[in-house]
């Protein structure tokens, strides 16, 4: 009896033992196959992905842990034919996994906007939000040699010399997918018509990104917005109201003008007309953007105050006399031109030559109390030659300069332009050390940066530094191999309260619209992982 009980026993603990160890080995083949169904889908092209992740719920589960963090792709194309250099961008950027969650795009004049626009939408889907423009140079990688490259062209319509001196023609395309979980982005613009005024439009315009904001998350500002204008008008009445109305940390960059079409994630707002401005506003979430600052200019001569104000609202420009501040005799053109030609000393040959304004302004937004606000805004010199000749007047861009306004002469310098690069990569280097383990008691909390976008002024790149890469090499030589994308604009615009500008261009980061500068906008984000 002892004897069958004790063989009960030892049958019974070897199937025990049996049963234990095929499940330890069922569970590790589990863990193999996992392993190797991880290795397998995280090397499949997008499209081919997002199919895998309609396969099952284990397979979807595994997308998912491979699409956990924030995610860029970006390519940049030189082929003069508009189907070639869309297609092959978008065989860059769709060579790996991804779920595009916003999508921009910039292309030379040469290519057809709704062309490319269309190209784009068949690949891509038409629900993505989108943003494609046209402007006078692009930022990027080579989607065929991975070559990065600045690409400057001249003024819309226009050609510019290449590196040997002959002429290229504005064929090119830098397109951007990003991936953001955990934030919430679209498309949100602000038409315009010539009857109607600018004010209600910008109530508007701010009304519509503080409700989009508040409908998907628990707060009703963004994370930052990047911006897009259409057409001469001035963007610093809308950059001034958006200041007013947001918060010092929400970041807002971008190109002030430009020739654009874009499509909105809500239908609603996809409205034909006259597209004037549009912005593309990113939510909440466990992403942060860091702005950076190249500044190109510097201050000349004393400070002045205007006398007289005339604006030519024909040619888009306004005529000045001025008083020296603390004097009373009114000069014309030709003498303060005289005055900053003595101040340059004629060291530096033909340099482009503004007035930075200083302007304060009452503003109101969404019928609150008016506040004053004030702004440093930059106007071009026009025909500096020939206002020489001018005994009366001096000719500058632009409108919306009052009499009493103080205003001082910036010219480009690359030389400044060079050291305040130098600035910015090592402001972009601190940024890169902060991301550097916090640890915990369970966790480590690492900031990772994962993209970038760089908006430079037309007037730089390798012709003002004589040099390439210059306005790109802060975030190449802190971040290698992170995605970036950019483009040359028409007026760079930029306004934050990061910590990565230097005391001495705070306020020249003021919200406006810059000259002769590089803005940068960086891209992280915070993840925890498991101490070990």
């Amino acid at each position: 009896m002892r004897e069958a009980e004790a063989e009960a026993e030892a049958s019974s603990s070897s199937r025990t033992k049996s049963d234990v160890k095929i499940k330890t080995q069922r569970t590790e083949f589990t863990l193999i196959n996992d392993d190797a169904l991880h290795n397998i889908l995280a090397r499949l092209p997008a499209s081919s992905f997002a199919s895998a992740a309609c396969v099952s719920k284990s397979w979807n589960q595994v997308c998912n842990r491979i699409l956990s963090r924030p995610k860029l792709a970006s390519a940049l194309s030189l082929n003069p034919s508009t189907p070639i250099a869309v297609e092959e961008v978008l065989d860059k950027v769709l060579r790996e996994p991804i779920r595009p969650h916003f999508v921009i795009a910039t292309i030379g004049n040469g290519f057809g906007l709704i062309e490319a626009y269309q190209l784009i939408t068949k690949r891509l889907g038409s629900s993505t939000p989108f943003i494609i423009s046209i402007a006078n140079g692009i930022i990027g990688r080579d989607a065929l040699n991975n070559e990065f490259r600045e690409v400057k062209w001249g003024d819309f319509g226009g050609v510019s010399e290449d590196e040997v001196g002959g002429y290229i023609e504005e064929h090119g395309i830098v397109l951007t997918v990003g991936f953001v979980p955990g934030l919430k982005v679209d498309a949100i613009p602000l038409l315009s018509t010539v009857k109607e005024r600018q004010v209600p439009l910008i109530d508007k315009f701010v009304k519509d990104v503080k409700d989009y904001t508040a409908s998907v998350s628990v707060c009703t500002s963004p994370v930052g917005i990047i911006m897009f204008g259409g057409g001469l008008v001035d963007m610093n009445p809308f950059i001034d109201s958006l200041d007013h109305a947001l918060p010092r940390e929400t970041v807002i960059v971008g190109d002030e003008r430009g020739c654009f079409l874009y499509r909105s994630g809500n239908e609603t707002r996809n409205v034909c007309g006259s597209k004037k401005y549009s912005s593309v506003a990113v939510g909440i979430g466990d992403i942060q953007f860091h702005v950076a600052l190249s500044n190109g200019v510097s201050a000349v001569g004393p400070i002045y105050k205007a006398a007289s104000v005339r604006v030519n609202k024909h040619d888009h420009n306004t005529w000045l006399t001025a008083r020296r501040e603390g004097d009373r005799d009114i000069l014309d053109g030709e003498i303060i031109l005289d005055d900053i030609n003595d101040e340059l000393e004629n060291d530096i040959e033909s340099p482009d030559l503004y007035i930075g304004v200083t302007k304060r302004r009452k503003c109101r937004i969404e019928s609150k109390e008016k506040r004053w606000i004030t702004s440093l805004v930059f106007h071009g010199v026009i025909d500096l030659a020939i206002n020489r000749g001018d005994e009366e007047y001096l000719y500058v861009s632009g409108v919306n300069i009052k009499t009493g306004d103080y205003f001082q002469f910036y010219h480009s310098d690359p030389n400044i332009a060079l050291s305040s690069c130098s600035d910015a990569s090592v402001n972009l280097k601190n940024l890169k050390l902060d991301g550097s383990d916090t640890r915990t008691v369970a966790v480590s909390i690492k900031k990772e940066v994962f993209g970038g976008f760089i908006f430079s002024c037309c007037g730089r790149g390798e012709s003002f530094f004589g040099r390439r890469n210059v306005d790109s090499s802060p975030f190449t030589e802190n971040f290698p191999g992170v995605p970036l994308a950019g483009l040359f604009c028409g007026g760079e615009i930029g306004r934050c309260s990061s910590s990565l500008i230097e005391e001495s261009n705070k306020e020249r980061f003021a919200p406006c619209c810059h000259v002769f500068s590089t803005v940068y906008l960086v891209m992280s984000y915070t993840s925890a992982c498991p101490d070990f």
